[in-house]
């Protein structure tokens, strides 16, 4: 349109003989012009108003006055509140979320409480505030006024770590962490629990299962014991007897008799000394002394060590290293004493097999953990004693403690590392010693 008025102004003009209709043009196009500025001026302030809403939350806003405008303004002023609607329906959504979100974490048993990267806490709850009892908790730094050994744990804890430290007799915390972004500010978020009444239950099951045990093993021992020692006083009371010259005499059966059963008393009673010592064995392992070290020489040496014993059973030792120079870390002479009884329990286990090879294999899993692996081809263990073999003195061999492998696994929980097992009965065993 406004092309149009400016052509026909300027062709009046060139006429020459117009002048009042080229007047008339003209005051048409500056209404024209005027009236496309408050346009697009009023078009700009509502979209400014509707960002301005968008930015600062604000959606009470409603664009509906200057819809006498035209269709366009009507079809804009619907987009915008429907916009504005569905913004404070999803900020209702989302102050509902925040809502429900802060009564639960209120509301739980498991204390939480974050914290940014300058200390200062952001969240904390109820159950948080009653463990740790900290008056005036505004810093992570507060913690040490609980105690110090916690705060150095908490600062060095890295995100999805845990570690449990004992405050005193009524608080013994476990505690977990994790890390996030908000609103691009690092932060940090700890989760605690008071765990003594579950290592309270923990220790009181434990002492139940060790007394079965001792008292299994020892009435084992002292029952047979005391009846021979019962059937040993009738002996010597009843076939003993005494000649003309005051000297005492047994016949033969009796004292093959009494012979037998002091034989069988003193197995007896070394039997229950090597239990006592068995036990003994397994509550004092040493604290592993961890260092770096290669596992190829560990290997070697194991070789050397039972080379005749394995020889005399026909078993060859496979060492399987990728790298060659793999390294753990560990107590090199405890990991030792692992695998050589793995070892042992493997050539005990292959009595039977065809495949006369035991593997030893290192490397790291899918996950990147370093794995020494120790694979036989014997027998293989059933399902239902594959959940008892790290059971202390439980054992399915004739003769043996049960005590091999439950001391086994104690070294790697004390290098915070694993001892699995899986096997596949007929086929193949293996064992896995697993270190972070």
């Amino acid at each position: 349109m406004m092309v149009i008025i400016a052509y026909l102004s300027i062709y009046f003009y060139f006429k020459g003989d117009s002048l009042i209709q080229v007047t008339i043009f003209s005051f048409v196009m500056i209404f024209l012009i005027i009236n496309l500025i408050t346009y697009a001026t009023t078009t700009n302030r509502k979209i400014t108003r509707f960002l301005e809403s968008i930015r600062y939350s604000d959606f009470s806003s409603s664009f509906t006055k200057d819809s006498t405008l035209g269709k366009s303004f009507r079809e804009m002023n619907m987009s915008f509140n429907e916009v504005i609607e569905a913004f404070k329906k999803t900020r209702a959504e989302k102050e509902e979320q925040m809502l429900f979100l802060q009564i639960m974490i209120q509301h739980i048993n498991t204390g939480i409480l974050s914290f940014d990267s300058k200390g200062k806490i952001g969240v904390i709850n109820g159950a948080a505030k009653q463990l740790l009892q900290i008056p005036q908790f505004k810093d992570i730094h507060d913690l040490g006024k609980l105690s110090v050994d916690l705060l150095q744990n908490v600062l060095q804890l890295k995100p999805g770590g845990s570690f449990s430290i004992k405050i005193n007799s009524e608080l013994h915390l476990n505690v977990q962490s994790a890390a996030f972004k908000m609103e691009g500010q690092s932060w940090t978020l700890l989760s605690f629990q008071n765990i003594k009444s579950e290592l309270q239950k923990n220790e009181l099951e434990a002492w139940q299962n060790l007394t079965k045990v001792l008292r299994h093993e020892i009435m084992n021992s002292m029952t047979p014991i005391a009846s021979l020692a019962s059937s040993l006083g009738v002996i010597l009371e009843e076939d003993v007897k005494e000649s003309d010259e005051g000297e005492l005499s047994l016949d033969k059966e009796s004292f093959l008799d009494l012979s037998e059963g002091l034989e069988t008393i003193s197995k007896r009673s070394n039997g229950l000394v090597d239990f006592v010592n068995a036990y003994r064995d397994y509550t004092n392992i040493p604290q592993p002394n961890l260092k770096v070290f290669p596992v190829k020489p560990l290997f070697e040496n194991i070789r050397v060590l039972l080379k005749e014993e394995l020889a005399k059973s026909q078993i060859q030792l496979v060492c399987d290293l990728a790298p060659l120079d793999f390294e753990v870390i560990g107590d090199q002479d405890l990991i030792q004493m692992i695998l050589i009884n793995l070892v042992k329990n493997g050539k005990e286990a292959m009595e039977k097999s065809s495949d006369r090879r035991i593997i030893l294999k290192a490397g790291l899993d899918v996950h990147s953990h370093p794995f020494i692996q120790v694979i036989d081809h014997g027998e293989g263990i059933v399902p239902e004693a594959l959940e008892r073999i790290f059971v202390p003195f439980y054992t399915t061999k004739k003769s043996g403690s049960g005590i091999g492998l439950a001391i086994s696994r104690q070294i790697m929980n004390l290098h915070k590392g694993s001892l699995e097992v899986n096997s596949e009965p007929g086929k193949k065993t293996v064992f896995t010693l697993l270190f972070k």
